[in-house]
């Protein structure tokens, strides 16, 4: 008996098959085009070049994004949370020196590459895409939630480095129920935003334009701040494909910011103007005709200081010049188009007034101009934006990087002020009847 299929039959059968029943007509001369394979799955940070006793993995649905994320002390009881946020342009990776000595305290130590960075899913980012996933609070909810999805409705402690600092001091401001503690790293936490105050019947005069950036125009040579620069388009193209490379412009620029760079002698600044900014290092106020490639390759070290400097030995750049010459560096440009623009001010407004109450502390290194580039922020943090602020420790032989170039100070400051300031019970999802390590040894 012969069967006709009629061609909407046809077309049905097809439809229900997917996408994989079409393909493609051969060439001219009867052969078949090639497909282009499909790019492998990205994987976790390979163990190889982690420390024995860290962990990468992938955590789904973290606010709309696969987070990757290092672990130590992440076997056996539960125990109290410590979250360790990085800076740029940093990854999880920069933690890895720290990790193990608070894990070894009894803490589950927590380091997520940032949405952006890394592994992270949606790393490949262009300079059009929308701001809003960078916004200060949305990044606020991005540490929540991935610590939601671990099981923990409290930290311990949120640690910030860099850009991760003003996180962590957010972090503190918005979720005091969640984030028990708080210490910043390298840049001091002003204190929220103000509004106008007792203004409706005697308005206060507008603010005066800051014109900080056009000043610094006109000096002689003309300047540049750096995160204007990370504001533009061309930055991303411009470290990115830097002439010497990825790798290179990093060693570069990780050296300049270190104690290995012997003209870092920072001190504290008069005053917020072009004259005082221009006392700043290059890296900090560009000459305004240089990219920041530019910018730091006369200050390259040479192969012997390259194979001199322990705390940063070339196979351990190579993870972040793998991860940055593969996504490039707009991830993390984006949060400094975010405050740049001033386009979210509003959103922080709604804390104004309130201060971190919990615990806090800060760290920098001693050679490390960036607690001192936003004249008298130290001072109110200290004085008034944290009201139980343990002290600020600045770290001898460290510079920018300090949890990379001074580990073992770091970690001693970091548990000290664990063990004094740190809630100790884990506070974990309703249901769980693990007991933590801390309680059971009590």
């Amino acid at each position: 008996m012969q069967h006709l299929i009629t061609r909407r039959r046809l077309l049905q059968a097809l439809a229900a098959c997917g996408p994989a029943a079409i393909v493609a007509r051969p060439a001219a001369g009867g052969a078949w085009p090639l497909q282009p394979a499909a790019a492998p799955a990205l994987q976790p940070l390979d163990a190889a070049v982690l420390p024995r006793g860290i962990r990468a993995r992938f955590v789904d649905r973290v606010n709309g994004v696969r987070m990757h994320v290092l672990e130590a002390g992440f076997d056996g009881a539960r125990r109290p949370a410590v979250l360790l946020v990085h800076g740029f342009p940093e990854l999880a990776y920069s933690w890895r020196k720290v990790m193990l000595p608070l894990a070894a305290a009894g803490y589950h130590v927590v380091a997520p590459d940032l949405r952006g960075y890394g592994r992270t899913a949606g790393a490949d980012v262009k300079y059009d895409d929308d701001l809003s996933p960078w916004r200060t609070l949305n990044e606020v909810t991005d540490m929540v939630a991935l610590m939601s999805a671990l099981g923990y409705r409290q930290v311990a402690a949120v640690v910030g480095h860099d850009f991760g600092s003003p996180v962590a001091a957010w972090c503190a401001v918005v979720r005091p129920d969640v984030f028990r503690s708080v210490v910043m790293m390298s840049a001091p936490f002003g204190g929220t935003p103000a509004l106008p105050f007792d203004t409706a019947d005697k308005p206060a005069p507008p603010p005066a334009a800051d014109t900080i950036y056009d000043d610094l125009a006109k000096l002689t040579p003309p300047r540049k701040h750096y995160q204007r620069y990370y504001s533009t388009r061309q930055a991303n193209d411009d470290m990115r494909n830097a002439p010497q490379g990825v790798h290179a412009f990093l060693r570069a620029y990780y050296h300049m910011k270190s104690a290995d760079w012997k003209a870092n002698q920072p001190h504290a600044l008069k005053a917020r103007t072009a004259a005082e900014w221009a006392t700043l290092p290059r890296y900090y106020v560009m000459d305004l005709d240089k990219s920041m490639p530019a910018t730091v390759a006369p200050e390259m070290p040479s192969a012997a200081q390259i194979a001199a400097c322990a705390w940063l030995p070339d196979a351990e750049l190579r993870v972040y010049s793998t991860e940055y010459g593969r996504n490039g560096f707009q991830g993390g440009l984006q949060s400094y188009r975010v405050g740049s623009s001033g386009r979210f001010n509003a959103d922080l407004q709604l804390f104004s007034g309130r201060t971190i109450d919990q615990p806090s502390m800060f760290i920098a290194g001693r050679s490390d101009w960036g607690a001192y580039q936003t004249p008298g922020a130290i001072e109110r943090m200290q004085k008034s934006a944290c009201t139980r602020m343990s002290g600020a420790h600045f770290v001898d032989g460290a510079g920018h990087w300090v949890q990379q170039e001074q580990p073992e100070r770091v970690s001693a400051l970091l548990l000290e002020f664990l063990q004094r300031s740190a809630p100790r019970e884990p506070s974990i999802v309703p249901g769980d009847t693990r007991v933590s390590e801390a309680s059971a040894s009590r």
